[in-house]
């Protein structure tokens, strides 16, 4: 009989699932401690609610590939859950190298307790990541969560070596797209690929089905990322949440910045003579749309996205949670401009 799929139910069972990661680590005197990564998570504080507990989009992906490899996703939920507190300690780390106040439209971590404190709390979402992880042995198999570990413990190297390459690039003076995307294969698509592959494995898929499913999610996250670039500089910032000006006024070596450096013309000019002022990023940012950057962007979306697709054609997704994970695809990559 055919699993039936309700969004709505398998984020409220993630929530849950994700509230008893943490809680089953709590400790009564240590409550403040506890209260800075529910802070982070959306749960507690001034703001909190669906808003700032983002959109749970990697956790989504385990699930819906579990469910349409064939699997239960309710068995791959610590997969889920663990995927999303990676996540998140990710993005506790990377607002602290950042410089960033603001996550979701609160204050990060790091600006409201400190850097030392939100270090820590990062070291603790990791942790707690791994530890919920190994749940699979109860919901699939001893085998299948040591499957499971080895697939996201080499995500999360390669998140590591995304992020330290995104930091480097900050002082290089020329940089290729071909780096880029060596950057982005880890800081952005490692993750995703392992979301999908942790589906699959959850799901006691083939060898080759567990490979295209790990293909979709890379090459999602490839499409994704490049997407995210075009909104960093001509996005809506009250859709996104993100100032459009930020990105150039940081010098982000995005993927319309690589393009636009590569026309060798006025938006280099400028690009090479100092910092972008707030007052000029409009401008700078029509002069790359002119120059072609934009365009050649969403065409590298385009392209990452057909094989995305491929992939997941080549993985024979099964019933419901195919369409599922198909609108979730579209929905990643037809947000708002």
């Amino acid at each position: 009989m055919e699993e039936q799929i309700n969004i709505s139910t398998m984020v409220d069972s993630l929530e849950k699932e994700l509230h008893y990661a943490i809680e089953s680590q709590r400790e009564p005197e240590l409550d403040p401690y506890f209260s800075m990564l529910a802070y982070h998570l959306g749960w507690e504080g001034e703001g909190a609610g669906p808003e700032a507990r983002g959109k749970r989009i990697r956790p989504l992906l385990v699930l819906l590939t579990c469910s349409a490899a064939g699997g239960n996703w309710q068995s791959a939920l610590p997969a889920a859950a663990a995927v999303e507190l990676v996540h998140n300690f990710s993005l506790i780390h990377d607002d602290i190298q950042d410089n960033s106040p603001l996550r979701r439209g609160r204050e990060t971590v790091w600006k409201r307790w400190g850097i030392a404190q939100a270090i820590n709390t990062g070291d603790a979402m990791l942790t707690i990541a791994h530890l919920t992880l190994l749940q699979l042995e109860n919901t699939t198999s001893p085998d299948t969560a040591i499957q499971a570990a080895n697939t996201l413990q080499h995500a999360c190297l390669q998140l590591t070596k995304g992020q330290y390459l995104d930091l480097d690039y900050e002082s290089r003076g020329q940089l290729s797209v071909e780096a880029y995307w060596q950057m982005v294969a880890g800081k952005t698509a490692a993750l995703l690929g392992a979301c999908t592959e942790l589906g699959a494995i959850a799901a006691g898929s083939t060898d080759s089905q567990r490979t295209a499913f790990r293909d979709f999610g890379n090459y999602l996250g490839l499409a994704f990322q490049a997407q995210d670039d075009i909104l960093g500089i001509w996005g809506n910032a009250a859709l996104t949440g993100k100032s459009n000006e930020s990105d150039l006024m940081a010098g982000k070596k995005s993927l319309p910045v690589l393009y636009g450096l590569q026309q060798e013309g006025p938006f280099k000019t400028r690009w090479d003579s100092g910092p972008i002022r707030e007052s000029e990023a409009g401008e700078l940012a029509q002069l790359l749309e002119a120059e072609g950057a934009r365009q050649q962007t969403q065409a590298a979306a385009a392209r990452m996205t057909e094989q995305a697709l491929e992939a997941l054609d080549q993985a024979a997704p099964m019933g419901e949670a195919s369409k599922a994970l198909m609108d979730l695809t579209n929905r990643l990559l037809q947000r708002e401009i």
